[in-house]
């Protein structure tokens, strides 16, 4: 629920300003609040639960894309 609330605050951020770190941002929180929806409702010995942490690799690959493509529009 945390997620999918810091989420709807940073696509609110990002339309009001149109910044495209607060839509990353979101997206990431977003991916993290699916994460933990689906690593909750399936079983810790399904052959599919170790997939689900790459769910949570993308959502800090778009943390770390955010934040780099913040810092090079500011040296600009």
């Amino acid at each position: 629920m945390a997620c999918l609330t810091i989420a709807l605050f940073f696509f609110r951020f990002w339309r009001r300003t149109n910044d495209r770190l607060f839509l990353l941002f979101g997206a990431a929180f977003a991916l993290l609040m699916v994460e933990r929806i689906v690593l909750v409702s399936i079983d810790t010995s399904h052959e599919f639960a170790p997939y689900v942490y790459l769910c949570r690799l993308l959502a800090f690959a778009l943390f770390i894309a955010g934040s780099a493509d913040k810092n090079r529009k500011a040296r600009s």
